[in-house]
């Protein structure tokens, strides 16, 4: 069976312990945090083995990397690429729940939990999270580092940026493109396009001011 090791000991983490210890499609060896004070302790079975960088001591193990965070996964992947971690470890995480069709294509690196549903000509990219309840319609494009939260609704044809984030239940009309590094808030309904670097939230959902995103508004 192939080995796994999970980077961040996060809700994420236990997340996909439960999701690959039902499909058996690895053996966990642990995870790595670069929380000093948690080596040594154990998250749901698992033993925390140290810091991020002792990835290169398990050279027959596959790799995801649970943080929640698009940006903050971008940036441990970019650090673990720095030490020469070989890109083609990282390890495809889908729960047994999913159908993938034949048509579908998703990077390494990413997550798809229990529920999500993706129907044609979907294309997912490297190191996305897709929370439970996620649905994807035709032609859905989302770029590396997105995540969607739990319930997220994609009409056909929609583009997600690179390391957006969608909160739960969040919608977006057919044919939209939501920009990089965006959030879009809890229930939020888009109905066109969002610029890159924006916080939309509200039904239909609007900008917010800055002082508004400044304080977390829409998170």
């Amino acid at each position: 069976m192939t080995e796994l090791l999970l980077i961040g000991a996060s809700g994420l983490a236990r997340e996909v312990l439960a999701c690959v210890r039902e499909n058996g499609q690895f053996d966990v060896v642990g995870v790595l945090d670069d929380d000093e004070l948690r080596a040594g302790s154990v998250l749901d079975g698992a033993p925390i083995l140290g810091p991020a960088s002792h990835v290169l001591r398990y050279p027959e193990a596959r790799v995801v990397v649970c943080i929640g965070a698009g940006r903050a996964r971008e940036r441990v992947v970019a650090r673990l690429a720095g030490l020469g971690f070989p890109g083609y470890r990282f390890a495809t995480i889908v729960d047994p729940s999913v159908r993938v069709p034949y048509c579908c294509d998703i990077g390494p690196g990413s997550i798809l939990l229990g529920n999500v549903t993706l129907t044609a000509g979907i294309t997912v990219g490297s190191h996305v999270v897709m929370m439970p309840g996620v649905t994807l319609t035709h032609d859905d494009v989302v770029e590396d580092f997105a995540t969607l939260a739990a319930g997220v609704c994609l009409g056909g044809g929609v583009r997600i940026g690179r390391a957006a984030y969608l909160g739960m239940n969040s919608s977006v009309r057919e044919g939209t493109r939501v920009g990089a590094g965006t959030r879009i808030g809890m229930g939020a309904a888009v109905l066109g396009d969002v610029p890159d670097g924006e916080t939309w939230a509200g039904v239909p959902a609007r900008v917010l001011e800055p002082s508004a995103a400044a304080a977390g508004g829409g998170r």
